[in-house]
């Protein structure tokens, strides 16, 4: 159906109109993301980030102390990517005793124990961490960095999604011409005496192409003025000063008019019904959402672009890579199946032949090539 058939000849008064500032609603989750967020970046930058300062250092000097203990070792993957290692270091330099607790996070496929042991700075002995940590260092970095730009991202976008709809909610009390214009009912959802509607914007020739959420009072019902084919349509008004049009409700009290020309509004109305266009039920449009396909094509679209940075990084690692001990590159190129982890062998030992083989390509004396 085209935009321009759905919409019934609403007739508004022939003068500037404006609407109920309520009508552009907040997501709770965008209010719950805003200071949640932040302080997520916050604690990830204050439980990792010393650690990786402190091996950045022992890094630029680095030294194997002749005797040393890794006491309690324990690593953890979580969410198969993310691991999680701690231990206490027991080691000896100069006839002194020290003893350290060391903690690393770092991203990684491998599935399995770790080798590794106590490394010291030879300026400051007292500082020591495992061999594990620093061979992942920029791996550290890396997740570390990541994973503050998405918390702290996620806190500014959703910061600025709240500022343009407070400034949106105040441009809608100013008078203005309303452009009747037919939306899409993606969702309805009733909570307790209220119902939080979200819409498309996708109907129309001069749609904005973006995704409403308003809230309708109880006895409030959205106005419907089609349906058929899994869509639900809606009668919405565009006001001059917003791109997003303003869902209607059935009784027109979210314009700001005089009673006489709100009956007036509503009896223009009536011809289009007459003529097929049935108001729709709230529980019908509910019922033709499907929010969880929405989001089933979502999550798999997530997962088809990770798995072709994945891919990408892979083929990076075993063609490019200036070095064969490189960090989720070893582990990517042991979690392929067989046959593409014999090839991706077979292009680093062209490369890196005459070395030790790294992890993944190594044989079961722990050094050569398999």
């Amino acid at each position: 159906m085209e935009g321009s058939a759905l919409i019934p000849a609403l007739r508004l008064p022939q003068r500037p109109l404006s609407l109920v500032p309520s009508a552009y609603s907040s997501s709770k989750a965008r209010l719950w993301v805003l200071p949640v967020f932040p302080l997520l970046g916050a604690f990830f930058l204050y439980m990792q980030l010393p650690g990786i300062l402190h091996d950045w250092q022992i890094s630029q000097h680095p030294l194997v102390p002749e005797s040393s203990e890794v006491q309690n070792g324990r690593c953890q993957t979580r969410k198969g990517f993310l691991t999680d290692c701690e231990a206490d270091l027991v080691y000896e330099v100069d006839g002194h005793r020290y003893s350290s607790k060391v903690e690393i996070m770092f991203a990684s496929l491998h599935f399995g124990d770790y080798e590794t042991g106590v490394v010291i700075s030879a300026d400051h002995p007292e500082m020591a961490t495992l061999s594990l940590g620093l061979d992942e260092l920029w791996n550290r970095i890396i997740t570390l960095t990541v994973f503050v730009l998405l918390f702290f991202g996620g806190g500014i976008a959703a910061g600025f999604g709240a500022l343009r709809t407070r400034r949106e909610q105040v441009v809608l009390g100013r008078a203005a011409i309303l452009t009747p214009v037919p939306v899409k009912i993606t969702n309805i959802r009733r909570r307790r005496n209220s119902l939080t509607v979200s819409y498309s914007d996708k109907i129309a020739k001069d749609a904005s192409k973006r995704h409403g959420l308003t809230t309708l009072r109880d006895g409030q019902q959205p106005l419907m003025i089609g349906g058929g084919k899994g869509k639900s349509v809606a009668l919405a008004v565009r006001h001059e000063g917003v791109s997003l049009p303003v869902l209607l409700d059935a009784k027109l009290e979210r314009i700001s008019m005089t009673d006489e020309e709100r009956a007036a509004a509503l009896a223009s109305l009536a011809p289009a019904t007459e003529a097929g266009i049935t108001p729709v039920s709230g529980q019908t449009a509910q019922r033709k959402a499907s929010p969880l396909l929405r989001g089933l094509q979502v999550f798999s679209g997530g997962l088809l672009m990770i798995a072709v940075a994945v891919i990408g990084f892979w083929l990076w690692y075993v063609t490019a890579s200036k070095t064969p001990f490189q960090s989720p590159g070893m582990d990517i190129n042991n979690a392929m199946p067989a046959p593409l982890n014999a090839w991706g062998c077979a292009q680093l030992q062209k490369r890196f032949g005459q070395g030790n083989a790294p992890f993944g390509c190594v044989a079961s004396d722990f050094q050569s090539w398999k």
